[in-house]
């Protein structure tokens, strides 16, 4: 299903309007979810870090035992070319992807040789930065030896997305997750901090989460700014005590959370001042 109401696809040299088809039904992906993707954005006429973005597509397949058939330069040049289809200001997310077409004779592992390529872009506002809440969800996030967690890989998502489904059911926007551990991963979608003291503190990328794009930007620029930045390991009760939580990642880029299970949070100074930042840095101010 399409997230945008307007889509062009880059799919077997040439860019189609429209959500167009791109897997077939005896693909591996399609029934053993042999597929990555990631995820730009284009916003206020700047796509920050596509460099990176377009880099770790590449990295998530060769994860996935894929062989790319485009490397990192050509898919940040068809993403930028189809930006250019659209409106300079449009609000936008840009989607490379690939996925296994064939299997070995083994059937369920991939063949390498088959990667197909494709790049979705569609239309998407960026979200109001009002009402985030967020709870704590009962699912967890597995380790390496448990599932292909370096890689941004579709076949993870099914439980990212039961994660925010749940979340949901009980009206909140999203759900702290946590690790086989115990310990706080990430939320559904998104790379997650707490503020404490004037003290920004993160859960350390351990395995069970991307350290993602938007996160490792943010932790840069609040630490040149010279806020204290603090990659450890946390718990629900230290989310519980903080005086400020946010989100990073591809979709809003920092999102301040208004409410925690049933806390309102108080005005967020250090989390706007990250989104400050990051939006300075976008625009190359």
């Amino acid at each position: 299903m399409a997230v945008g109401s307007e889509i062009v696809t880059w799919y077997e040299g040439q860019w189609h309007r429209g959500n167009a088809p791109i897997i077939n039904a005896a693909d591996h992906a399609a029934w053993l979810g042999s597929a990555v993707f990631d995820g730009a954005r284009q916003f206020e006429g700047v796509r920050p870090d596509l460099d990176l973005h377009s880099a770790r597509i590449i990295r998530s397949a060769e994860a996935m035992s894929m062989i790319p058939p485009v490397d990192a330069a050509t898919v940040e040049g068809l993403l930028e070319e189809g930006c250019r289809m659209f409106a300079p200001d449009a609000a936008l997310y840009l989607r490379p992807m690939m996925w296994a077409r064939d299997s070995t004779p083994g059937i369920i592992d991939l063949d390498p040789q088959s990667t197909g390529f494709a790049i979705c872009i569609e239309s998407l506002p960026m979200p109001p930065t009002t009402g985030f809440s967020l709870t704590v969800s009962p699912y967890s996030r597995p380790r390496p030896d448990m599932a292909l967690t370096e890689a941004k890989a579709a076949s993870l998502y099914a439980n990212n997305g039961r994660i925010m489904a749940e979340a949901r059911a009980r009206g909140f926007s999203n759900a702290l997750s946590r690790d086989p551990d115990g310990n706080v991963a990430e939320t559904a979608s998104t790379n997650v901090f707490l503020v404490r003291d004037g003290i920004v503190l993160t859960p350390v990328p351990n395995g069970t989460f991307l350290n993602g794009i938007t996160r490792q930007r943010v932790v840069k620029l609040l630490r040149a700014d010279g806020v204290e930045v603090q990659e450890t390991v946390l718990t629900i009760e230290d989310f519980a005590r903080a005086d400020e939580i946010f989100c990073t990642g591809n979709i809003a880029k920092v999102m301040p959370v208004a409410r925690f299970e049933d806390r309102e949070m108080p005005p967020a100074p250090v989390t706007n001042r990250a989104r400050e930042m990051y939006w300075d840095y976008a625009h190359s101010r």
